[in-house]
């Protein structure tokens, strides 16, 4: 229930972001529509699609898809306002980002795959939302040069994992991970940590 909670909490916030990212791309209603969707619902049904989950979870769930639309279109409302909350939303996408992980790799765990794609589920459920809205806006994906952001839902699966292995009650570990890897999240942006950065520059002789 804690996680269904924060789940719809979380891909309102996101549908959120893609209809902002939308805007600045001076896009129509249904293109802001469609990017807040794409953001909000992009990175489970991926998750699906590759581990042959159906059906997708807003097609098994269409009021998914409800709150991502209303959202998309409150968020053309309030725009002007929205620098006021930036914060907020900031809270809300680290939320977002650790409960959709956990409940990726439930589901992959659930369908008896092995480690490996559990830990990769989780993390494109997390984070592949966002790296889908900013290919469709014609922009680098945030995840691959700012704050660490896939790295904690890899490792925020990791841990929750571990503690499955080690006799952990299910509803626990999904507390403890939710907790820790939020907060893990909140440092990160505060103190920006980044992972080492690849720069090659082409030198002409």
């Amino acid at each position: 229930m804690l996680l269904s909670i924060i789940y719809l909490i979380a891909i309102s916030a996101e549908a959120m972001t893609g209809a902002l990212s939308a805007g600045r791309r001076r896009m129509d209603l249904f293109g802001v529509v469609m990017i807040a969707c794409v953001t909000a619902l992009g990175g489970g049904s991926l998750r699906d699609i590759l581990l042959g989950h159906y059906p997708l979870g807003w097609v098994k769930h269409p009021e998914y898809l409800g709150f991502t639309v209303c959202a998309a279109l409150i968020a053309t409302w309030v725009a002007r306002w929205m620098h006021h909350f930036r914060r907020t939303f900031l809270v809300l996408d680290g939320l977002g980002l650790i409960a959709f992980t956990l409940i990726g790799c439930s589901i992959a765990r659930e369908a008896g795959h092995a480690l490996p794609i559990v830990l990769i589920a989780g993390m494109l459920t997390g984070a592949f939302g966002g790296v889908l809205r900013d290919i469709l806006c014609n922009e680098v994906p945030l995840i691959f040069q700012k704050e660490l952001y896939a790295i904690i839902s890899l490792l925020t699966g990791a841990v929750y994992l571990l503690l499955l292995h080690w006799g952990v009650a299910d509803a626990t570990a999904i507390l403890c991970c939710l907790g820790g890897g939020f907060a893990v999240r909140l440092l990160a942006i505060h103190y920006r940590w980044e992972m080492p950065k690849f720069v090659y520059h082409d030198e002409v002789h």
